[in-house]
């Protein structure tokens, strides 16, 4: 998946000359928390997050200079040379920017101008999508060997009580050479399933509820 399914393309922008008094109030009425900062070109210049404004008003001492540092150009806090995205990267690489810089969001550039935005909560709703767990599902996690042929294995008995895969997700487990492989599945009742799965040998970790008659 690309970036340009998931980026907002309606993006709520300000230029240098705005004041913090002006970010503070577009960002409370749109309830965003990031805003990308253009010139008279649409060509990105900086970044200004909610927490930006929220640490400066936070040293001010009295009621006067609060109201002096809120006429104050976002141009003196934003961020000048933020980290920037493109509408065909790949979400997955995007989303190790985000982990490994620690940003909230990522305005996303196209021939020099700023065509989009993406967030931390777009991320993860894409990921909360990605899984299935929004539809009517069930999960089953199994260990399995770190050895070829075994996904068609699991798929071929699944398939045979037709049951629509929604994911797959693979992680890693404590036993050497082992993963374990996440699996919804678009039943509500996944015993039938389970039971066929550990005839078969696999080893279900879940669900394993104590007391369930698996």
């Amino acid at each position: 998946m690309i970036v340009e399914r998931i980026m907002t393309k309606d993006v709520f922008t300000l230029t240098p000359e705005h004041t913090l008094q002006d970010a503070n109030q577009l960002m409370r009425e749109k309830k965003i928390r990031h805003l990308p900062i253009v010139n008279t070109q649409k060509q990105l210049v900086g970044l200004v997050a909610q927490r930006d404004i929220k640490n400066t008003i936070t040293h001010l001492l009295n009621q006067d200079e609060e109201k002096k540092i809120l006429q104050t150009p976002i141009s003196e806090i934003m961020t000048r040379h933020p980290l920037v995205g493109h509408p065909l990267d790949f979400v997955e690489e995007v989303a190790l920017l985000f982990y490994e810089h620690k940003i909230g969001c990522l305005p996303i550039i196209s021939h020099k101008k700023l065509v989009g935005i993406l967030t931390d909560s777009d991320l993860l709703y894409n990921y909360i999508e990605l899984t299935g767990a929004t539809k009517p599902s069930s999960r089953i996690d199994i260990r399995i060997k770190d050895e070829a042929g075994i996904l068609h294995e699991i798929t071929g008995v699944i398939a045979q009580y037709n049951a629509n895969i929604l994911s797959i997700l693979l992680h890693p487990d404590i036993s050497p050479n082992h993963q374990v492989i996440s699996i919804r599945v678009k039943s509500m009742n996944p015993v039938p399933i389970i039971r066929a799965l550990r005839k078969e040998g696999f080893d279900v970790l879940w669900p394993n509820t104590l007391g369930m008659d698996l």
